[in-house]
């Protein structure tokens, strides 16, 4: 199955996998997708430069993408020291009350973390595109939205096409009058930052509203190739995954990710929720002991990014680490109902294929029994 996205960016099958881990990129595009990097946990942009190297070496010579963090309303700005005077003491009780109700354990000192994820500033995230600017990437993804126009025109100024995600028709166009190639049109079903409109409804809008004029990805919701049969019927040009690589065997970040996965697959389509607790705007999380504490009546609300992610960072990392499924936190979308085994990318990748193949050939065949 080949589209218009396929010879945009130069790969074998309309299939975009998201995912914070090179090793999980590489392998998406190794077997013929495009794999985009998340850079958001990168504060250090020589880090990123590392990581993207091992990229370059690992990919076959296979197109590969990186997916930057840049909200349209630039936030708070500032070091590590200054942002974190502005988070309020009582902000910080909870989380510390709640992190002991839980019984998560502390960190050593060598691995505590104050910082927090950085990733989300403006500044941070313009050393991600130069860097990325330094590798033969074929795309530069927003998670947030469309980038402003002076990173599309230092991008364009590469080859390389621009993708923003988009939760409204209304966002969409926008996108495109600043320049943007490829919107991703993300469903209310996604994992992480998500908007309100469920995909099958969202997808066909902004196929409308744009489609004429760059190609869409449907995302959210997305986890079969029955479902990337259903985001070509709705006029996309491709499919955007991100959760469902989550319970892959090359998805090693942390020590604590056995514990993760442990809960993703014991998880199902209704075990997630939609809460700014995570970075401060609306996103899709595994529902846990750490999200039911945030929503009880004596819990704070949340802070605006990209204060609450400095807020919870040193949190996520201790619950990470202390290995407990009850109380991980993990952006995740509603697909993690399907998401029941730990397998390689490349047997989940050749499984889209062939589910896409015989429902196309099933679709076939019902036209043809007219």
């Amino acid at each position: 199955m080949r589209t218009t996205l396929c010879d945009k960016l130069g790969i074998q099958h309309p299939i975009v996998g998201f995912t914070p881990s090179e090793h999980v990129a590489a392998e998406i595009s190794r077997a013929g997708g495009l794999g985009v990097l998340g850079c958001v946990r990168f504060n250090d942009a020589d880090e990123l430069d590392s990581v993207l190297d091992w990229m370059d070496r690992n990919t076959d010579g296979k197109p590969y993408g990186v997916d930057i963090v840049m909200p349209a309303k630039i936030p708070t700005e500032g070091t590590s020291v200054d942002l974190d005077k502005l988070i309020p003491p009582e902000h910080r009780a909870f989380v510390r009350r709640t992190l002991e109700e839980l019984g998560v354990p502390e960190l050593p000192d060598e691995q505590r973390r104050n910082s927090g994820v950085l990733g989300w500033l403006h500044s941070v995230a313009r050393s991600h595109v130069d860097v990325a600017l330094r590798h033969p990437v074929r795309l530069v993804a927003n998670a947030l939205g469309s980038p402003p126009v002076d990173v599309i025109e230092q991008v364009h100024q590469h080859g390389i096409p621009v993708a923003a995600l988009a939760g409204k028709g209304e966002h969409a166009r926008r996108h495109v009058d600043n320049g943007v190639d490829i919107v991703v049109a993300q469903g209310h079903e996604a994992g992480g930052h998500t908007g309100e409109i469920a995909t099958m409804v969202l997808v066909p809008e902004i196929v409308d509203a744009v489609g004429h004029r760059v190609p869409v990805l449907a995302a959210g919701g997305i986890g079969s190739g029955r479902q990337v049969a259903a985001a070509l019927a709705l006029g996309a040009s491709g499919a955007w995954m991100g959760s469902y690589w989550l319970t892959t065997s090359e998805y090693k970040m942390t020590a604590g990710d056995t514990a993760t996965q442990r809960a993703l697959l014991s998880a199902g389509s209704s075990d997630t929720v939609r809460s700014r607790i995570y970075t401060g705007k609306p996103a899709r999380l595994l529902k846990t002991r750490w999200t039911e504490a945030w929503q009880q009546p004596d819990a704070p609300e949340p802070l605006p990014m990209p204060l609450q992610n400095i807020l919870v960072s040193e949190a996520h990392e201790r619950i990470t680490r202390s290995g407990d499924p009850e109380v991980v936190s993990m952006p995740v979308g509603q697909i993690v109902g399907r998401m029941n085994e730990v397998r390689p990318v490349a047997d989940v990748f050749a499984d889209l294929l062939t589910e896409l193949d015989e429902t196309l050939d099933h679709l076939d065949k019902l036209r043809e029994s007219r």
